[in-house]
């Protein structure tokens, strides 16, 4: 009997413990952090964009100053509706902000494509991952298609990884990956180009680079699910070694007026060893998302 109740007092313990390591902190300057346990995400009300991901003191997101080259952010898909720039009230302007258990953003209306997106962050800490869940409400006074987007800046370092077979990247050739393990990897390179490409995964994408293993995890879809053009898995390769984007999409979805529906996206952040790709890597990436 006493081994059994130090057992359930040491399990609540560990559980207030890992509890208490979980918070979101409002920083005062438009910025919030939410911590869980060593891993920490920054996140801006403008453009509810998050600007650091950070395990410790070691950074993982670009943070480099110049326009759309660095944080994360979140757009609607496809991109044939809007062309570009991004839509300044999901991509920069202010939204407005509720911070407690989850840290809740919400943009103002596009005046454009009649849609609001709100973002919640919150944390899982016996999971050891960031949630971040997107919704795209339908303001507009007609049943509309879209497909939600995250895009993910990074410096054009490290590997990046994601299980789908080679072959089946698109434009084929375009960038250099290279099939090991069941899985394809590209190993970050220079051109005097920007590249993209797409892919249907396996619902993970991972970038492993200067000691840190960041796995994005997010729905599974079929190839039929997308958005037109679009992809569950896309990376885009800037010019010059700047950046990268590690993005990837939801399925497109009919929504009524009125409607919303929502995404969920879940962050995880650990040291690693590997700087190539190795079955110990694929191994600690099962193990994160498992």
């Amino acid at each position: 009997m006493k081994k059994l109740f130090a057992s359930i007092l040491t399990a609540v313990f560990a559980s207030c413990i890992s509890a208490s390591a979980a918070t979101i902190t409002d920083n005062g300057d438009g910025k919030y952090t939410i911590q869980n346990d060593k891993v920490t995400m920054t996140v801006s009300k403008d453009g509810g964009k998050i600007l650091s991901f950070k395990y410790g003191e070691g950074e993982v997101i670009s943070q480099t100053t110049f326009p759309n080259s660095f944080g994360s952010t979140f757009w609607t898909s496809p991109q044939k509706e809007w062309n570009w720039p991004p839509v300044p009230e999901f991509d920069r302007m202010p939204y407005q902000v509720t911070a407690g258990d989850k840290l809740i953003m919400t943009s103002e209306v596009s005046g454009r494509l009649k849609y609001q997106i709100r973002k919640e962050f919150s944390v899982d800490p016996a999971d050891k991952a960031i949630v971040v869940t997107y919704s795209i409400i339908n303001k507009s006074e007609e049943t509309r298609q879209v497909a939600p987007w995250e895009i993910t800046r990074v410096p054009n370092d490290g590997i990046i990884f994601f299980d789908a077979p080679v072959e089946d990247i698109t434009p084929a050739g375009l960038m250099d990956f290279q099939a090991a393990f069941g899985l394809s990897w590209y190993t970050a390179d220079e051109a005097q180009q920007n590249r993209k490409i797409n892919a249907d995964g396996k619902g993970w994408l991972a970038h492993c680079a200067k000691g840190l293993l960041m796995v994005k995890k997010f729905q599974d879809l079929d190839k039929s699910q997308p958005a037109p053009e679009e992809a569950e898995i896309q990376v885009y390769v800037n010019q010059r070694k700047t950046f990268i984007e590690l993005e990837s999409q939801g399925a497109y979805t009919t929504l009524e007026p009125g409607k919303e529906f929502s995404w969920t996206v879940r962050w995880y952040l650990q040291p690693c060893e590997e700087t190539q790709p190795t079955e110990a890597l694929k191994k600690q990436v099962l193990s994160m998302i498992k």
